[in-house]
Order: C-alpha cells, then sequence, then structure tokens
C-alpha cells in the first residue's frame, strides 16, 4: 500500500488514530492509547481522535454524554470524534456484540473519512473491523495505514471460549473474523503488536513478502503517574482489610482470565487475604464461587487518579491467563504493576512475553497456566518472604523505568510513519 506513501521531511505529522476508548474512558487499551496521543502532541504533531463516546465502566454510555450519536470536539493539538459504541453487557451474545460492532463501525467509518488529507492513520485493534476503518481512511485521506494489534482477533476470543467452532453462528464468527483479520493485514502498510509471540502469530498468516510490516512496538507503562506507595491504603479500609497479606488481581474479570486459581489459593491460604478488583462478565459466578471464603473481596473499577493506590493495595499481584492466550495477548496490566513496585505471581504460557519480561526484570515469576498447585506453590513462598518479595518489587519498578517508557513508544511509531513514508527516522 506504499503506493500512497510521499516523501516528508522532518516536519510535524498530520496524524488521524481511531481507537475503541479514549479519555475518559477508562478501558486500559484507552488509556494506553490516551497517553500515545499526547506524546504525539508533546512532540510537535497535529492528532484527530476517532473514538467511542464513553462507554466501559459500566457497558452503557456514561452520564453527561448521552443524546447524540456523533460528538467532535477541537482541540489544541487537533480535533476529537466520538461517535456511538451501540454497548451490551452480555458479552457472551455473539449477535448482539456484532451488531454492536456494526453500529459503531458504520458511524466510525462516516466519521473518520473526513476532514482531509493526512500523513498517516493510527488504527488499533479490538475490535477487528477497525482494520477496514482504518483502510478506508487511509484511502480517503491519503495516509500510509499502521494497524496496532492489542490482542489478535480471532485467536483470542477462540482461546477464551468466547467463541466455538462447533456451532453454527460460532463457525460463522470465525470464518468472518479470519478474512476481516487478512483483509486488514495485507491492507495496512504496517502491522504492530506488542510481542515477539504475537508478531509469529501475524506473520504466519501474510504471505512470506509482506513479513516486513509487522513490528514489535509495546505498550509502555505511566511510570510519572504509577509509583511505589505504602501498603496501608485507603482502599484497604474501604474493603475492610487490615495490616494481613494481600494477593490483588486487577483488571478484566472476564473469559480469558483463570481467576478460579484465585479462588483456589483464597481456600489454601486462608490467612491471605485475595482482592479481585474489577468488572466483566464473569464476576457474578466468580462472586458465587467465593461466597463462603471469608479472605475474599471483590472490589469494582476505581478512578484512574486512583489506580497507584488500588496497585498499593496488593503486596502481591497476580496475572492468571488461561492456557494458549500468552500467544495471541500480552495483559498490559503487568507493566504497570512492576511501575507500583509491587512482585508478581504470573500464570501464564511459558516463553511467552510475560514471564520474559519477569525474568528480565527481576520483578516476580511465572508458573504454568490453568495449574492450582504451581499457582498457590508460588503464592505461598512469595508471602512467606516478604523481604524477598518486596527486593522484586524493587527490581521490577527499576526495569520499567528504562524500559517503558511513553515517550520511548510515541517516537518509535513517529518513526515508522516517517519510514513509510519514505523519510528518515526523527
Amino acid at each position: 500500500m506504499t503506493h500512497r506513501a510521499r516523501p516528508l521531511a522532518d516536519g510535524p505529522l498530520r496524524l488521524a488514530v481511531l481507537c475503541p476508548h479514549f479519555e475518559p474512558d477508562i478501558a486500559p487499551t484507552g488509556s494506553v492509547m490516551t497517553r500515545i496521543v499526547h506524546e504525539l502532541v508533546a512532540l510537535g504533531h497535529e492528532v484527530h481522535v476517532i473514538t467511542a463516546l464513553p462507554w466501559y465502566r459500566h457497558h452503557a454510555i456514561e452520564p453527561g454524554w448521552t443524546g447524540r450519536r456523533i460528538r467532535r470536539e477541537t482541540t489544541p493539538w487537533g480535533s476529537i470524534t466520538r461517535v456511538h459504541p451501540f454497548p451490551g453487557d452480555d458479552k457472551a451474545n455473539l449477535i448482539r456484540r456484532a451488531t454492536g460492532f456494526a453500529g459503531f463501525s458504520v458511524l466510525a467509518t462516516w466519521t473518520g473519512v473526513r476532514g482531509g488529507r493526512v500523513d498517516g492513520v493510527l488504527s488499533m485493534s479490538p475490535p477487528l473491523t477497525n482494520g477496514v476503518i482504518g483502510w478506508a481512511m487511509s484511502i480517503a485521506r491519503r495516509g500510509v495505514l499502521v494497524f496496532n494489534i492489542q490482542d489478535i482477533w480471532p485467536d483470542a476470543a477462540i482461546e477464551a471460549g468466547a467463541v466455538s467452532s462447533r456451532s453454527a453462528l460460532g463457525k460463522v464468527a470465525i470464518a468472518g473474523a479470519s478474512w476481516l483479520e487478512r483483509f486488514s493485514y495485507r491492507r495496512s502498510d504496517a502491522v504492530t503488536v506488542l510481542s515477539t509471540d504475537l508478531r509469529d502469530n501475524v506473520v504466519a498468516k501474510l504471505p512470506t513478502r509482506l513479513a516486513g510490516r509487522v513490528r514489535v512496538i509495546p505498550n509502555f507503562v505511566l511510570t510519572d503517574e504509577i509509583r511505589p506507595l505504602d501498603r496501608m491504603t485507603p482502599y484497604r479500609q474501604e474493603l475492610g482489610i487490615g495490616a494481613e497479606p494481600v494477593v490483588l488481581y486487577a483488571g478484566n474479570v472476564g473469559l480469558s482470565q483463570s481467576l478460579e486459581l484465585v479462588v483456589a489459593a483464597a481456600r489454601a491460604m486462608p490467612d491471605v487475604t485475595f482482592v479481585i478488583n474489577g468488572e466483566g462478565s464473569t464476576k457474578a459466578g466468580l462472586a458465587t464461587e467465593a461466597a463462603d471464603l471469608a479472605n475474599v473481596r471483590l472490589g469494582t473499577y476505581q478512578p484512574a487518579e486512583r489506580l497507584a493506590e488500588v496497585l498499593a493495595t496488593g503486596d502481591v499481584h497476580v496475572v492468571p491467563l488461561r492456557a494458549g492466550l500468552a500467544r495471541v495477548s500480552v495483559p498490559s496490566k503487568t507493566y504497570s504493576i512492576l511501575a507500583a513496585g509491587r512482585p508478581v505471581v504470573a500464570a501464564i504460557d511459558v516463553g511467552t512475553e510475560v514471564p520474559r519480561i519477569l525474568a528480565e526484570s527481576g520483578g516476580g515469576v511465572a508458573v504454568r497456566p490453568d495449574d492450582p498447585a504451581a499457582f498457590i506453590s508460588a503464592l505461598r513462598a512469595m508471602v512467606d518472604a516478604p523481604a524477598d518479595a518486596a527486593a522484586m518489587g524493587v527490581r521490577g519498578r527499576a526495569w520499567v523505568e528504562t524500559a517503558a517508557s511513553p515517550r520511548a513508544v510515541a517516537v518509535a511509531y513517529v518513526n515508522l510513519f516517517r519510514e513509510l513514508l519514505g523519510g528518515g527516522p526523527s
């Protein structure tokens, strides 16, 4: 697709960004793209964002944002156009989800192809439909297309059990998503992924001649906002927790996370309080499973400004991901935990990105996924050696300060756009 590229001097870029969430929405991918945009602006570039109205917290449009399906605001650095995402709270209903994605896609395409020429389009997936929308935007606005993959679909949905080829509807959904995936990859000037595992997955779906289009640009962590704090936080008091050790899971409570491991650990470690902080499609079932456990607390999403406090509440953090998913998804929460100066126990596929991060940083340990005995043993060892666990937290914090800054990620995108446009790096 580089036939649309044009040589560019080292001046400011004019970019269009398509993403499913943006501030003030609290979705993790929204936080990622919000910071990338602000870093691009700080580097002197003009950015025009197309995104959804805020809806992630309760899977409904936030108060104050209802009444209009398209809202556009001009900013000092460009613009933000927000369109209705047609949200629903039943993630298992494929037809409902597909209808919502279709509605969002129509509105996002309608607004995204307008606004004049840009140098480049940065489109984030999921949803996978953003690849096609980004392609339409790049054609209409005559810019190169960079397709950013946070989770690989439909692979992630299949591994998580959200969709199955055993049903007729599942087969149709997988076939449609696979076609969208191939279409989007082949029509992008570059595809960015978060790890070498994800790169290998995408490259395997492309002709050999296109393998060079797939680049690794990892996510980052907000080390200036997420920092080590005292463990005796106000959030502990709100949850009725004392000075006892706390094992914390913070994030989406969905099909991808093997949170039954956390419940099993709570049964085996009654002297430790376990906190599951977040929302998602499996939270109700998890609450039922843990109803008889006095040492389990179920928290809810907190405002972004409390993130450092929430993370500080845990003495040990867990990242449990079902077997097979680590090769199609990288839990970005790992970076945030390390920035908070807390150690990690990850139950995740061996040889993938999170185990590599923990080994390189010294910030935690990884065990096999879906293995309660190994998970409980690792947690017990860390809880019983608080000085060693604290040292892991210190090492993890030092690692993210040098290896995962927002500015470095933004510069990597700028350099990629300049390369595609025929110029040199900044």
